[in-house]
């Protein structure tokens, strides 16, 4: 578990106050500062490093000042509710895709129990701002959208945004040891989505910010913009700007496949 100072520095990583308690005012403000500084990012993937999970993704979020994907992120955010008091249960996911529902253990979110259990996801790319009510049934209105958390047939529930179904929630709490299977995929599997393009997103307070492959995307304030990047420099410089990230080799989206070690803890 951390320790205070790396409670500490995790707070200053996100711009966070520490909660007073471990009550739902605090777990929303700590998960809508996790969503604003914490970018949803594949660069890894193709640098051909290895991925962390729990423990050792904090060092990455928190040290390096990076992002990653939910495995990353959602495990690390666990370690920060945990020191910090709360009752904190990992729940894996099925990802809605184009195509039907994807294969079991491709999303891990938190399950986090106060007077009732709430939906803690910091690590989607599309998740909400704040925790969802996972026992309500009607929408709730969130500053990126309108989130229904609807049960599904034999247990379980589906997170839609919008109308859109996001992913399949399983209500049976796992360890982080279970993912290490659809790890591998994700790292090797040619067809991983996380291997075919690149990309780093990132939640403004009234927008959004990408960058996929060499081109910028920002929509602040209902505006769009897109700007390609024609240069190595100016894809840097795009990284550090808008997502604070100093990469000192550029990642490419070329979808290569990739043999890398994968550690869990």
């Amino acid at each position: 578990m951390l320790d205070d100072a790396g409670v500490a520095e995790y707070l200053g990583r996100i711009g966070a106050e520490k909660p007073r308690k471990a009550d739902l005012e605090g777990l929303r403000h700590l998960q809508e500062r996790h969503v604003l500084t914490v970018p949803f990012e594949n660069i890894d993937y193709h640098l051909g490093r290895e991925i962390h999970l729990g423990e050792q993704a904090v060092d990455k979020i928190v040290r390096q000042r990076r992002g990653g994907g939910c495995y990353e992120v959602n495990s690390a955010f666990a370690e920060l509710l945990r020191a910090l008091g709360y009752r904190v249960e990992i729940l894996p996911g099925r990802v809605h895709r184009p195509d039907g529902l994807g294969p079991a253990m491709c999303h891990l979110a938190l399950r986090v129990t106060l007077d009732e259990p709430w939906l803690v996801d910091a690590g989607f790319g599309r998740n909400s701002r704040h925790p969802l009510r996972l026992t309500c049934s009607d929408v709730q209105k969130d500053p990126h959208g309108e989130y229904l958390v609807a049960p599904v047939e034999g247990g379980g529930a589906d997170v839609l945004l919008d109308g859109r179904p996001l992913y399949r929630l399983d209500d049976r709490p796992c360890r982080l040891d279970d993912f290490a299977p659809t790890l591998w995929w994700w790292r090797s599997c040619p067809d991983s989505p996380f291997l075919q393009e690149l990309f780093c997103s990132m939640p403004l307070a009234d927008g959004r910010v990408t960058l996929k492959n060499r081109r910028l995307v920002r929509v602040d304030g209902g505006q769009r913009t897109i700007e390609p990047l024609t240069s190595d420099a100016a894809v840097l410089d795009a990284y550090l700007t808008h997502f604070g990230i100093g990469l000192d080799e550029l990642p490419e989206g070329d979808g290569v496949k990739r043999t890398v070690g994968i550690q869990l803890t």
